[in-house]
């Protein structure tokens, strides 16, 4: 009986993979970038606080990390070559991401510096402003500027920064998705929410 069952779910599975290998074609659904994949899986997100399409792409962000398979690691990278505001102030912002993380409360903090900027319509001009953020989010202010100036978000921040310097040829806008170090997804006009990750997930199990 198992047995019965292990080939029933396999000729299911089969022409699943091959109908995805159909849809997403290299050229216009993602680029191949490098020779060879990242040894663990991975997905970066390059995104930006001040990037109202980022904002609005949060929800399907949400959606694909929970569909990408658990051996998938999903990183976002915070680039700091936006107009909008100053390096300077970016790089701020991804070291209050750092310390959000550190909180394990990403999710609620990047959301409230999202919201900050485009709900509110209110402007960072520098620390002072994200520990407000943070504070106002339950954070406590001494344990945040402790954690801003500790080693380990710098040494995040470094990483952060290292990501946007080594894909920077390809990424020249945001939200921009590099999987497994050797695939870009190209998102086209027509493309519903759900084949947006769809078409990561597929992305994510390619070698």
């Amino acid at each position: 009986m198992k047995k019965i069952l292990l080939i029933l779910s396999l000729a299911i599975l089969i022409p699943l993979q091959a109908c995805a290998q159909e849809k997403w074609q290299e050229g216009e659904h993602y680029k191949v970038i490098a020779e060879q994949a990242t040894e663990k899986k991975e997905v970066l997100e390059f995104f930006s606080f001040w990037c109202p399409h980022c904002f609005n792409f949060e929800p399907i962000v949400k959606d694909m990390k929970s569909k990408l398979a658990d051996d998938v690691e999903f990183k976002k990278v915070h680039v700091n070559f936006m107009g909008f505001t100053s390096q300077a102030i970016q790089d701020d912002a991804t070291k209050a991401m750092m310390v959000a993380r550190e909180l394990k409360k990403a999710d609620q903090l990047n959301q409230a510096i999202f919201k900050y900027i485009h709900v509110s319509r209110s402007s960072i001009t520098g620390i002072k402003d994200l520990k407000n953020i943070f504070v106002v989010n339950g954070v406590e202010p001494e344990e945040f500027d402790k954690m801003m100036s500790s080693f380990g978000v710098k040494s995040r921040l470094n990483m952060n920064n290292k990501a946007i310097k080594e894909y920077r040829k390809y990424v020249n806008s945001v939200p921009n998705f590099i999987v497994n170090g050797k695939y870009q997804a190209t998102f086209t006009r027509d493309m519903t929410p759900d084949e947006h990750v769809d078409l990561i997930v597929f992305l994510s199990n390619k070698k």
